[in-house]
């Protein structure tokens, strides 16, 4: 085997091994972002049962998971196999883009740039979307920041959006992102329109409550036997929970036969007589009653969800907006469907539109375009057959 032939081998293991070591910290940017904990402080990665700080011999990307046997080494806490998954993914995807665009030692100087432009694309999607799947948010620092590196990279390297010209391939990526934050939140306002209510109806009164376990935590909603986080119902100022309660307590005070209106920072009470009471959410310390009748807000996307489509717009083109969108919903709908067929539903029902979205980008990276020459080849046979 010649050196040159030794070195390109070695620069396939390379960009394995680097995906994984970016997927490494990706886990910590996963547990600690949401959280409100600095990616810096401490610098080295902790166990989350514990808070030992691991040794740099002990957090080995893939390697030491699996010598470790998925078990902290200070206190044997299980540790989450989806550290390991992000480590592997993330080294795939890494290995996949070097593939996919060619790559050749001798011809670094040309497609090194986008490649890199590709991967930081690439770790935006999988830290968003692991965040997005625990949280059900996409934090500002990977949707807008990613946003901005996306236009950035397109002045510098225009090939990422099939241009030769600095202004040209920023014009088109502003373009392409302002696409997918203007057609996304038009459909999100739509679809709240047409479908942004749940209504209910029970035969009994059926109790419901508000409560707080932790002042850190926001409330929780229990509707007989279901519970649902706070930021699953009221996801804007205007969204308002409605419930028609037979008995009502509030604080102190006790209420039949109400119309009670739930927001997301003030409760509304409207008694048999008109009489309307009104209560500062942060003064309301007990809440609960029966109801026979509640209409329940609900979001089929977070303006999260824009913003991603607006960053993934921004790092590949207004093509591949339209196409995340119809890949995403497409892959939403095989989800949820063959859960329903195990007779596991609620697992659709947990995943959050925003991993659809980062699937449908990275199948338009990978295959994209060529998938839609053959589906445009099949309506062109359609037309003249």
């Amino acid at each position: 085997m010649s050196r040159y032939q030794i070195l390109h081998s070695l620069l396939h293991f390379l960009c394995f091994f680097l995906g994984a070591g970016i997927g490494s910290f990706l886990n910590v940017v996963i547990y600690r972002l949401p959280r409100g904990i600095s990616v810096n402080n401490p610098r080295r990665s902790f166990c989350p049962a514990c808070h030992d700080q691991i040794p740099w011999y002990r957090n080995i990307p893939v390697m030491s998971w699996l010598l470790l046997r998925g078990r902290c080494a200070n206190c044997g806490a299980s540790i989450s196999v989806r550290y390991l998954g992000v480590e592997l993914l993330t080294g795939l995807l890494f290995y996949g883009i070097f593939w996919k665009m060619g790559g050749d030692w001798s011809q670094i100087t040309v497609w090194g740039p986008q490649v890199l432009m590709l991967w930081i694309f690439a770790s935006l999607l999988v830290a968003g979307s692991f965040i997005d799947i625990d949280h059900y948010i996409l934090p500002h620092e990977i949707t807008l920041g990613g946003t901005a590196i996306g236009l950035i990279g397109a002045i510098f390297i225009p090939t990422m959006m099939q241009e030769t010209s600095p202004l040209r391939g920023g014009m088109m990526s502003l373009a392409s992102a302002a696409l997918g934050l203007g057609g996304l939140w038009i459909v999100v306002e739509l679809g709240k329109l047409a479908f942004g209510r749940r209504r209910l109806r029970y035969d009994t009164p059926t109790p419901w409550s508000v409560t707080q376990p932790d002042d850190k935590e926001p409330p929780i909603v229990t509707l007989g036997e279901e519970t649902t986080g706070w930021a699953d119902i009221f996801s804007r100022a205007s969204d308002r929970m409605i419930i028609t309660a037979p008995v009502l307590a509030v604080n102190e005070r006790a209420y039949e036969n109400v119309s009670a209106e739930l927001w997301m920072e003030k409760l509304k009470v409207r008694q048999p007589d008109g009489k309307l009471d009104e209560f500062a959410l942060e003064s309301v310390t007990f809440l609960q009653g029966t109801t026979t009748h509640i209409v329940i807000p609900r979001e089929a996307m977070g303006f999260g969800d824009v913003l991603l489509l607006m960053m993934i717009g921004s790092f590949t083109g207004w093509q591949c907006v339209l196409f995340t969108v119809l890949a995403a919903s497409v892959l939403g709908t095989l989800i949820a469907g063959l859960s329903r067929l195990m007779g596991h539903s609620e697992w659709g029902q947990k995943i959050p539109f925003g991993p659809y979205l980062a699937a449908g980008a990275l199948i338009w990276v990978f295959s994209g375009p060529q998938i839609l020459a053959w589906y445009l080849s099949l309506l062109h046979r359609g037309t003249y057959a």
